[in-house]
């Protein structure tokens, strides 16, 4: 048989090629490559005087950087983008890695809030990256326990437990401090009226504060419950990223922390990814940040994508290996939440607009004062 003779690379191919090499030794070794390091480093078959040349058009078409004239290049965050193209649709994973995942992550469990926060912290140990995720509101959630806090001499801190794993917390005033003895007292009322056990015998001024705490946080728990118009976020991590040099500088590492604490942008993304239904990432100025990117992955309940879970990092971080974390972390909540919510018989609804009044279809309100229904 003849044999087949194969096609060389193009020269604009090779000039990728020649960039997709330069990232993955940038992103292995964090220093400059020079060209001599670049053929020693799978280009044998060209000159360093040519991969200079592909250097110098690269570095003119802003793909590469010099931080000095006879340094090597570094990438710039348009390098890291082609890049994270490049391999966004085949993200790889070691067995290994991936069955320490799933023995992390899928499990059956009612407290769905904290199975989410666990799950994100174990994504942020594995990353070593800050970790946001979004839900979709679960039902059929009940207040399980309450605990009072004093904070000053006119506020305490009230702590709502629910039976999915939420946390909930209200702050209340008081004409005068209370004491721990009369905190402790008024959450024993407040189990006596979730429960309808063991009444506490409250003096007629503690249960008048009782009874009104009772009515304001109620009411309140109930208000958020209810109207549900943006995705729960769960978030984790963000000291991870001390870690990493590219963050050494405070003001890029103020540029993360305003990504971070910013909800709305965080929801943003998160809901561009749920709903294209695949992986996606955002490199520096994606996010008009330049020091920094977002990796993520929508999860799914019953195949249907209800949340995502994002990875924030700097820009040197080795996409290949978290594009193939993140999914598979994304494939294990997604089927931990799918049997969960089916053997528990847990519903779900996404968030929306609530145009009528909530008061009006809620009849059972944990509410003292009839004329709240």
């Amino acid at each position: 048989m003849k044999a087949i003779a194969l096609k060389k690379p193009t020269k604009d191919q090779r000039e990728r090629l020649i960039l997709l090499g330069l990232v993955e030794l940038y992103l292995e070794h964090g220093k400059p490559i020079g060209s001599n390091t670049l053929k020693e480093n799978g280009f044998e078959g060209l000159s360093s005087a040519t991969i200079r040349n592909y250097f110098a058009k690269l570095e003119e078409a802003g793909y590469l950087k010099q931080q000095h004239s006879s340094g090597g290049r570094i990438p710039t965050h348009l390098a890291y983008k082609v890049y994270a193209e490049a391999h966004l649709q085949s993200p790889l994973i070691e067995e290994k890695d991936k069955q320490k995942l799933r023995s992390q992550l899928v499990k059956e469990s009612r407290e769905i809030a904290s199975y989410l926060s666990g799950a994100a912290e174990v994504i942020s140990e594995t990353t070593k990256c800050a970790v946001f995720l979004s839900a979709p509101r679960f039902d059929h959630d009940f207040v399980l326990d309450v605990k009072f806090v004093a904070i000053d001499q006119n506020r305490c801190l009230c702590v709502l437990i629910t039976d999915f794993g939420l946390v909930h917390t209200e702050v209340l005033y008081t004409d005068k401090k209370l004491s721990s003895f009369t905190l402790k007292r008024i959450e024993a009322y407040f189990h006596f009226k979730l429960t309808s056990f063991d009444k506490p015998d409250l003096s007629e001024t503690e249960e008048a504060i009782a009874h009104r705490f009772y009515n304001e946080v109620m009411l309140r728990h109930i208000v958020s419950y209810t109207n549900f118009t943006a995705e729960d976020i769960y978030k984790t991590g963000f000291s991870k990223l001390l870690s990493y040099p590219d963050f050494n500088d405070a003001s890029a590492l103020a540029a993360g922390l305003s990504l971070f604490e910013s909800l709305p942008s965080l929801r943003t993304l998160l809901r561009e990814c749920s709903n294209a239904g695949h992986l996606c990432c955002w490199i520096g100025d994606d996010l008009n940040i330049p020091s920094c990117s977002v990796i993520a992955a929508p999860y799914k309940i019953n195949q249907i994508p209800v949340g995502a879970i994002a990875i924030l990092g700097p820009n040197r971080i080795a996409y290949k290996h978290l594009f193939g974390i993140l999914q598979t972390a994304a494939d294990c909540i997604s089927e931990s939440l799918t049997r969960s919510i089916y053997k528990f018989k847990i519903a779900f609804r996404q968030p929306k607009d609530i145009n009528h009044p909530f008061l009006d279809k809620t009849p059972n309100l944990l509410l003292e004062d009839k004329t709240f229904y």
